[in-house]
């Protein structure tokens, strides 16, 4: 059997999200159609992230066993050719038989993208999310720099959450100014299930004055999702990028950082992320 590793990156507005479900196109049943073809039986997929309804992805890896014997070229001409537009594989390559996308992930990075003006464009639906009152960035910066570091974050996720631990690590949480709005970077070891959504509902309350910086770490304390009620539209969020080695996380973060490792496959942290 050959394990074969495949980068893809898709628009997830017309999904139900990337895990396979009865009923409804996700990115996960296109692959697995696919594969159910090649190979005459069922081909389970692995992905690094299960990514939400309307959640894009800019970069996303998943992992497959399989005994035919395909060049990594051939691979990805036959998934091309037979995956919709809003789907594209970037690259197929062989890994070992260890190798796992999602306990070999020792981070991720997402990008949750707003645009800001007097009126709604509809060339921007389900690509970025509206706001149209003025935001305060300065403070909104502040407010995200306080997320650094190794936390518990249960009071900025899902209540429906279901893992024994919600402590992760963040190594970039920062505001970014674009042409038309804003955008919130944020990377860590792993993101609990509608975090990243979650802060940014959050960051922008204290763009609007409604909440106030020097609130989070006393919020991170609470460990009460009922404080912090509201979850930011799927719309504008993104998988940016996955990091698959320690080196990768440390070329673009410093060597100081300390990486987390999931250990085995009974102890590692939740990955149906946003």
């Amino acid at each position: 059997m050959q394990r074969v590793l495949v980068k893809i990156s898709y628009y997830g507005g017309d999904f139900l999200g990337f895990q396979i479900q009865n009923q409804g196109r996700t990115v996960q049943g296109y692959f697995e159609k696919i594969l159910k073809r090649m190979h005459k039986h069922p081909v389970r997929i692995h992905p690094s992230s299960r990514t939400d309804r309307g959640v894009h992805a800019k970069m996303q890896y998943f992992h497959f066993d399989t005994e035919l014997n395909i060049k990594a070229t051939q691979w990805q001409y036959a998934m091309n050719r037979a995956l919709p537009d809003d789907i594209y594989v970037h690259e197929v390559s062989f890994v070992s038989e260890d190798f796992h996308c999602r306990y070999d992930c020792v981070g991720k990075t997402y990008r949750y993208a707003i645009y800001q003006d007097e009126h709604r464009n509809p060339f921007q639906s389900k690509l970025k999310t509206y706001i149209s009152e003025p935001l305060d960035i300065e403070a909104m910066q502040e407010a995200a720099h306080h997320f650094i570091g190794t936390h518990d974050f249960t009071s900025f996720c899902s209540q429906k959450t279901e893992v024994e631990s919600k402590e992760r690590t963040i190594y970039e949480s920062r505001i970014e100014k674009t042409s038309d709005g804003l955008d919130f970077i944020i990377t860590g070891s792993g993101f609990l299930y509608n975090m990243v959504r979650v802060i940014m509902a959050f960051l922008l309350e204290v763009g609007k004055g409604k909440r106030h910086p020097e609130e989070v770490p006393e919020l991170l304390k609470a460990k009460d999702r009922n404080q912090v009620p509201h979850t930011a539209p799927a719309e504008g969020l993104y998988l940016e990028k996955v990091y698959l080695a320690d080196t990768e996380l440390k070329e673009d973060f410093g060597t100081n950082i300390k990486i987390h490792y999931k250990k085995s496959l009974q102890n590692s942290v939740e990955y149906i992320d946003n």
